[in-house]
């Protein structure tokens, strides 16, 4: 296989199922439909409900949680903003026991969210939230006796779907590929940090506008970047949003091993050494990436 052929294969590998899509589709909307009934006297289950997270920028691959927003009135702020003791801890709970009518799924309240774990491995983690007039969202975290946090994840959805159309969608294919690499060697990054490094370093890459035929220089590239980043940096500014993006470890020791296994990569490449190039893209980005079968 040709490298734009084979990075082209990786990247569809990576995208999701029609099938595992309508899961995911009919669970979030039986999750809005419960609280809409529940908060709003309505049977809508499209209504008052946002997908977050890597989902809602496009960036999701398979095994990752699916993350949303929902809606509630602003008289349930004021209800429990009334409330005597951790008024973050009853919100989440109230929300929790309205979901436990519905699914048989484990349903807990952890920090922020509300977890539904599904028997398939799919976990959807819902914010409960209130929006205010300038689309800022709040919402609740039960954590250290409890406290209001605000979000706008609108912002960091419309950047990222602008820089992707405007960069010939190689962003988000760029966020899916380094999620693999993350999974495949247990890098101690987030998911948003992953997204975020990849908007700063695509902004300047050189050949952001090109193709599948760019992309095995875009993962040396990409590396070379990741590598060098500052080990004493904490946080980042997630685009769009301007929300902080904290560090949850040192991944430039495994971005530096990358980058290095691209080198080895490339040099088999431009040998025609097919299979132990393939090896190497697999070493790091996981069985996803095509091997020569012949």
């Amino acid at each position: 296989m040709r490298i734009p052929d084979k990075f082209l294969a990786f990247c569809n590998q990576l995208r999701l199922e029609k099938r595992v899509i309508d899961i995911i589709k009919y669970r979030y909307e039986s999750i809005t439909q419960r609280l809409n009934t529940e908060y709003w006297n309505s049977g809508s289950y499209i209504s008052h409900s946002l997908y977050t997270g890597s989902y809602g920028r496009g960036t999701y691959i398979h095994g990752s949680n699916i993350n949303m927003l929902f809606q509630l009135p602003d008289e349930v702020y004021e209800k429990f903003n009334n409330y005597p003791g951790n008024k973050q801890s009853a919100l989440l709970q109230e929300v929790k026991s309205a979901l436990d009518k519905k699914f048989k799924s484990p349903v807990r309240a952890d920090e922020k969210v509300i977890r539904i774990d599904f028997t398939d491995g799919i976990c959807f983690e819902l914010i409960p939230c209130f929006k205010d007039k300038d689309n800022f969202y709040t919402y609740p975290d039960k954590d250290s006796g409890g406290s209001w946090k605000t979000i706008n994840p609108e912002k960091e959805i419309t950047e990222f779907t602008s820089a992707n159309q405007k960069w010939n969608k190689n962003l988000k294919r760029l966020c899916r590929m380094v999620r693999a690499w993350k999974d495949k060697l247990t890098v101690p990054i987030c998911g948003l940090l992953i997204d975020t490094l990849a908007y700063n370093f695509m902004k300047d890459w050189k050949y952001k506008n090109e193709s599948f035929n760019y992309y095995d220089w875009m993962t040396r590239d990409f590396f070379e970047y990741l590598k060098t980043r500052d080990e004493n940096q904490k946080y980042w500014l997630s685009p769009g949003a301007n929300h902080f993006v904290w560090r949850t470890g040192k991944f430039e020791i495994k971005a530096k091993q990358a980058y290095n296994i691209t080198l080895e990569a490339l040099d088999y490449e431009s040998r025609n050494k097919e299979r132990p190039a393939n090896q190497k893209w697999r070493d790091i980005y996981g069985t996803k990436f095509p091997v020569n079968r012949h």
